[in-house]
């Protein structure tokens, strides 16, 4: 033994001891890790006896190790069942193979012994596989995916390299059998094995074919007479024969996709019908969309949060960015069917030509969502004004009105025979009068300021500021900032920037014990700014009243905030409005 065998002979007692050792683990595949461990160990000791000079018992003890113990490590995976008809006849084949190849180690019965081994082994994993559940029939999926595929491969090289390549080969190949149980049973959803089982399918098929058309040129140009064609003729031929790869296995794959999984959409097709099918509901939009390209989930997600879903969450999914806003970055997030391990181009295509009618929908129903609400606002603060008006109504200017209704009564009465009594009763008439006059202007004030209407915003608060005083009657020094030129404002921005500013300036008069403030008015980013600061405080401990809570509801009716600040630079009330 030379040329690397060893090694590549040491490789397969080491991963499946590795593998047995790890099966061992979980509950359910326990007596398949022991028979492995048994199969690793009888491998390393044919390796042992090969190395010291007794190849005959080597071969002998690798067989046995293989066919027997290695053998009963895929007959007891996942786990063992109840005894059936199968199982018995199963056993019967494949340990009886390994028996006959065991005490007649002559190459043309262990070829053929081998043989019987691995269909018996095969029938029974498919039966196995039928018969099983879920998480069973992945687990067979994956040892038989790696035991194909080193027993296809290896079967080539036999064929096509000399027998010392194929053992060293194949020896390292047939070493996955054990990691393969492994994986079947701790992670069977690490990947999707149906997936790998259509793709080494597909490579086999085309490289089968790719050598059967080349072996068949060569075999033409030998009857031909060419028995040893020129290194450039067999490149010629090899370049030929891999012309057919690349369209050989696209019409494969969807041969076997379509035989395994059914049909798949036509991309175009896909695309055509989820246009047609998105609405103003993001749940009907990503159920167009799963329906169209056959897939089993799909869902958009915002910041952690899952805004809409269709379908059922898989395993394996695969997620594309969705510009929901201008700051907002979502993601569409759909589950990938049965035997694809990725989206394909025209699937991911489609989605990328749908994704900005879904996030335009999302934003819709999002819009839609906070007009439903600023509505909701808008009415309860218009039934919250009309109990305010009628209870001032009622309390303040329905007494009034009453007692100079009553009041005219009694001048009536007494007017004749009681002039002067009349009299005095017509001058109590008339202040009532002008009391209930106050009374309608002071509703109408805290309605909307007249002198809003009358002289504008500036202009109102420069007279508003000009009539402060504080609570030791000086009067207030009031600087006023302003552009040279405003925006045109919403009556009700307007309204709470003057009634912000005039009760921040009568705060700054009766609390900061300073005789001086400055307001400043301007536009920030499409937000009217209205700043209050004053000298006063000078870093003592405040708490906030009623005209502070005041304020910031009035900003909060518009869509705006208020910020309020008090330290060593005194105090000072910012106020930011939305202009739209």
């Amino acid at each position: 033994m030379n040329d690397g065998l060893p090694l590549a002979a040491a490789v397969l007692p080491v991963a499946t001891l590795v593998a047995g050792g790890v099966s061992l683990w979980p509950t359910r595949a326990r007596v398949a890790g022991v028979w492995a461990v048994v199969c690793g160990v009888g491998t390393l000791a044919a390796l042992t006896a090969w190395g010291t000079g007794h190849p005959h018992v080597g071969a002998v003890a690798l067989t046995a190790s293989l066919m027997l113990p290695g053998a009963l490590a895929l007959l007891t995976y996942p786990s063992p069942r109840g005894w059936h008809g199968v199982d018995f006849c199963a056993y019967v084949v494949v340990l009886g193979a390994g028996v006959i190849a065991t005490t007649r180690p002559d190459w043309s019965v262990l070829s053929t012994m081998g043989l019987m081994s691995l269909l018996g082994l095969f029938g029974h994993l498919w039966w196995r596989f039928e018969a099983a559940d879920e998480d069973d029939r992945l687990a067979v999926l994956w040892v038989s995916l790696v035991s194909v595929t080193s027993g296809l491969v290896t079967g080539q090289l036999v064929f096509l390299t000399t027998t010392r390549v194929a053992l060293v080969v194949g020896s390292v190949l047939i070493a996955t059998v054990g990691p393969g149980l492994a994986v079947g049973v701790l992670r069977p959803r690490l990947v999707d094995v149906r997936g790998l089982i259509v793709s080494v399918v597909v490579v086999v098929i085309v490289v089968s074919v790719y050598l059967s058309l080349f072996i068949g040129a060569v075999s033409v140009l030998d009857l031909a007479g060419q028995h040893e064609p020129s290194v450039g003729v067999l490149a010629a031929i090899g370049a030929l024969a891999a012309t057919t790869f690349h369209p050989l296995r696209v019409m494969l794959r969807g041969v076997i996709d379509e035989l395994l999984f059914g049909d798949r959409p036509d991309p175009l097709d896909a695309a055509a019908r989820v246009v047609d099918r998105i609405g103003d509901d993001p749940v009907l939009a990503l159920r167009a969309i799963r329906e169209a390209l056959v897939l089993p989930y799909a869902s958009v997600w915002s910041g952690g949060v899952e805004l809409a879903s269709s379908g059922t969450a898989v395993t394996h999914l695969r997620r594309l960015a969705l510009q929901l806003g201008s700051d907002d970055l979502g993601e569409i997030v759909v589950g990938l069917r049965q035997g694809d391990l990725s989206l394909s181009a025209g699937d991911e295509h489609v989605l990328r030509i749908v994704a900005p009618l879904l996030a335009q929908t999302l934003r819709a129903r999002a819009l839609a969502a906070d007009l439903q609400t600023s509505r909701g606002q808008a009415i309860a603060a218009i039934e919250e004004e009309r109990r305010r008006l009628r209870r001032d109504l009622h309390d303040g200017l329905g007494p009034t009105l009453s007692g100079i209704a009553f009041t005219a009564d009694a001048a009536r009465n007494t007017l004749r025979d009681q002039p002067d009594s009349a009299d005095e009763l017509l001058r109590g008439l008339r202040a009532d009068a002008v009391t209930a006059v106050g009374e309608i202007r002071r509703l109408v004030y805290d309605m909307r300021p007249p002198a809003l209407d009358e002289l504008g915003l500036v202009p109102a608060l420069r007279q508003r500021a000009a009539s402060m005083r504080t609570d030791d009657g000086r009067s207030m020094r009031v600087s006023v900032e302003v552009p040279d030129a405003l925006p045109e404002l919403p009556a009700a921005v307007e309204t709470a920037a003057y009634r912000i500013a005039t009760e921040a300036l009568a705060n700054a008069a009766r609390h900061s014990g300073a005789d001086e403030a400055d307001l400043c008015i301007g536009v920030d980013d499409g937000r009217l700014s209205v700043a209050v600061r004053d000298p006063g405080l000078h870093g003592q401990p405040w708490t906030p009243g009623v005209g502070i809570s005041s304020m910031r509801e009035r900003a909060a009716e518009v869509g705006g905030a208020v910020t309020v600040l008090g330290g060593e630079q005194g105090f000072a009330v910012h106020a930011l409005l939305p202009l739209a």
